[in-house]
């Protein structure tokens, strides 16, 4: 799932996120990617307590909607529209079953093992960046 956010430089020190579905949402980095990395966990930790307050999470608008919405006008204002994914941990790794081809299994256990991660541990790191940067 991925929600609509607005990314504006902020004067000199940076650039600002903001999600019009999560008001009061926001978060800051040096650079565009890291507004977007920040963002990413903003929004996960908002949602997470969301979720702990027994509140609903929005479903995500289209950015045609976002547009479309009169009362963002001036949010919307020179603003980036960039599409975050929201990640939230589970707290919890469910198994499950996968089919890859075998040499880039091998590859996978060969960076794995010189990293010192496991491949579960290597695989979701690596779908947890992909996601965050696409």
């Amino acid at each position: 799932m991925r929600y609509v956010s607005f990314i504006h430089r902020d004067g000199d020190s940076g650039y600002g996120i903001s999600f019009p579905d999560f008001p009061g949402c926001v978060s800051v980095g040096d650079t565009v990617d890291d507004a977007i990395r920040c963002g990413c966990e903003a929004l996960a930790f908002h949602v997470e307590g969301l979720s702990d307050d027994g509140e609903p999470v929005p479903p995500p608008r289209s950015v045609e909607a976002i547009k479309a919405d009169p009362d963002l006008a001036d949010w919307r204002h020179g603003a980036d529209i960039v599409l975050v994914p929201l990640l939230v941990d589970r707290g919890s790794s469910r198994r499950v079953n996968i089919s890859l081809d075998r040499g880039l299994l091998e590859a996978i256990d060969d960076e794995a093992r010189q990293r010192r991660m496991t491949r579960s541990a290597f695989l979701a790191s690596a779908a947890r960046r992909e996601l965050e940067t696409t």
